[in-house]
């Protein structure tokens, strides 16, 4: 990423780490996770339970598609992003059912820091068929300081082949299990968790927007009753650690919004990089 002087001081310095950290945030946890090449994914579903008492949790009436059967209900989840404890932006994730057994899955951020400033947006198209979700496209565009980026991906499982739109190649990958994208993951994580709320590893193989396939690895921490801008939620804290770039990000799912990201804090070298924390979550039924 080529960015003007300012960024090669001290402040600069802070500034590419703040790039590079967000990117992880606007993958829904981070890509901070082991790096072994794979070419599967798996995944499994429940279903979900609303909030209990908090005010600022919303539940709407919303008829679900036909012919599908979904272990997700639609949400809409809006989050504080922090840096050294300062308000800095807001990110939001939102789940929707199409037509024909399709789900939508998106991540959107905004950011401004001194003088950079970030727009982030991130759409995963899927198939859920037989309790698995398959990917059919993903796209991804960032826009501010620095260097803009798009890229663009279409999947076909049958064919195992993905397609770079921006590029116009083609590349062969192995479905032979359902593999993810970059943000699809996220929601296959959920499932994961809620059907196996014990386990204690999770390993996910995605394929990158380079169109190679890397493992993100997520080591349960332990268990933390937390106090958010949301409200009061018990979580399950899981963590993954990157150790040739000295960072470790922490993650916070809470059981009782079906596994739900609420919280994500990460560090590099020892120093906080950023903190996201849930703030609204609307829940369709």
């Amino acid at each position: 990423m080529q960015l003007n002087k300012y960024f090669y001081n001290k402040q600069g310095t802070q500034l590419r780490f703040f790039i590079t950290l967000f990117i992880l945030i606007c993958q829904s946890f981070t890509t901070n996770a082991a790096s072994n090449v794979s070419k599967n994914t798996v995944e499994k579903s429940t279903s979900v339970p609303q909030h209990q008492a908090s005010k600022k949790s919303t539940v709407q009436n919303n008829t679900k598609p036909k012919g599908t059967t979904p272990y997700l209900k639609p949400f809409t989840a809006k989050y504080s992003i922090l840096h050294k404890s300062k308000k800095v932006g807001e990110g939001t994730r939102k789940l929707i059912y199409l037509n024909d057994n399709t789900l939508e899955y998106s991540y959107k951020s905004d950011i401004s820091w001194l003088i950079f400033s970030d727009t982030r947006t991130e759409i995963s198209t899927l198939k859920f068929i037989k309790d698995k979700l398959i990917p059919v496209r993903y796209e991804y565009k960032r826009e501010g300081t620095g260097r803009d980026k798009h890229y663009v991906w279409q999947f076909d499982a049958d064919r195992n082949q993905a397609t770079d739109l921006k590029k116009k190649r083609v590349i062969s990958i192995d479905f032979s299990q359902p593999l993810q994208d970059t943000l699809s993951y996220h929601l296959q994580h959920r499932l994961k968790m809620m059907e196996h709320p014990e386990q204690k590893q999770f390993v996910y193989p995605v394929i990158k927007t380079s169109g190679k396939i890397q493992n993100y690895v997520y080591q349960y921490d332990g268990e933390e009753e937390l106090m958010l801008p949301y409200g009061l939620v018990k979580t399950i804290r899981l963590k993954r650690e990157v150790i040739e770039k000295k960072r470790i990000t922490y993650a916070w799912f809470a059981p009782e919004l079906d596994c739900l990201l609420v919280k994500l804090y990460q560090v590099k070298g020892g120093n906080e990089q950023f903190e996201a924390q849930l703030t609204s979550l609307t829940v369709e039924k």
